[in-house]
């Protein structure tokens, strides 16, 4: 049995839609969706990049922000009563934009920040997706050293905590998420235990983020870094990156199952024997 407070099901977290370019429906489908799904609360995280040089935008322009509030405004009055819209941003830390970022994201009166990190500038060159499946971007990283690559990833992450306030951390492990093979070192877990121990202290929420099983058929992250984020008593939420309507909510039904192993495993020790509270 999970602690009542563990987890709230009734939370989809982390939802895109048409205006980042790259997803498909409008947020009132979304919204409809979510109550079809028994959902109580639903937060469009839409996509804050600042200075990414990249093939196709992925991200919002500022009249694009305008249309996102604008429209937000009107479904919360529409569906008061229903659901509770949240209307919030995935903000793309790149570290050669500081100061940008930090008075694009002032901007606005977001219901929720959420961290990540989808770029990367390995020379004066375009940047590299992070996230992308494309073979042309990934071969370009595999040859910088996946290692390394991981390496830069966590560490501006920890930058980006000490520098701006944040409601939560996206999909904390899914940096090369489509490169085969890719395991996370002894340096990248010191790393993340790093950026746990500023999450714990600031309070900052770990996101479940259940796009990972149709992916690696578990979540984003992985059962170490949440056990270790457990221990540490880290705030977890859950989201599901949907980038169409029918992917709200997806998965969410598997995360009790997921996360009772884990704490099973966390209790019985190493060695499988119940650990002394």
């Amino acid at each position: 049995m999970l602690p009542p407070d563990l987890i709230d099901p009734g939370l989809d977290g982390h939802v895109h839609t048409s205006l980042c370019n790259h997803a498909s429906g409008t947020m009132e489908e979304y919204v409809q969706m979510a109550i079809r799904q028994g959902l109580h609360t639903i937060c469009f995280l839409e996509h804050l990049e600042t200075g990414i040089v990249f093939h196709q935008r992925s991200w919002l322009r500022p009249e694009d922000f305008a249309a996102y509030f604008s429209e937000g405004e009107r479904l919360r009055a529409r569906y008061q009563g229903r659901i509770r819209i949240q209307l919030g941003v995935e903000a793309g830390y790149n570290p050669e934009e500081k100061e940008r970022f930090q008075a694009l994201l002032a901007a606005h009166p977001w219901d929720r920040v959420g961290l990540s990190r989808h770029f990367l500038r390995l020379d004066q060159g375009p940047h590299l997706n992070l996230l992308s499946r494309r073979r042309e971007g990934l071969a370009k990283l595999a040859a910088h050293g996946p290692e390394r690559v991981l390496t830069a990833y966590f560490a501006s992450i920890k930058e980006a905590l000490l520098l701006i306030e944040c409601d939560l951390v996206c999909h904390l492990d899914a940096a090369l998420r489509h490169y085969p093979g890719i395991a996370l070192g002894q340096e990248h877990l010191e790393q993340v235990d790093e950026i746990l121990e500023i999450m714990a202290m600031r309070q900052v929420a770990l996101e479940i983020n259940t796009s990972g099983f149709e992916i690696r058929d578990a979540p984003f992250p992985n059962q170490e870094i949440l056990g270790r984020a457990m221990a540490r008593r880290i705030p977890l939420t859950l989201g599901s990156d949907a980038h169409q309507p029918q992917q709200v909510g997806r998965h969410f039904e598997r995360i009790p199952r997921y996360l009772a192993q884990i704490l099973a495993a966390a209790d019985h020790g190493p060695n499988g024997r119940q650990q002394s509270s």
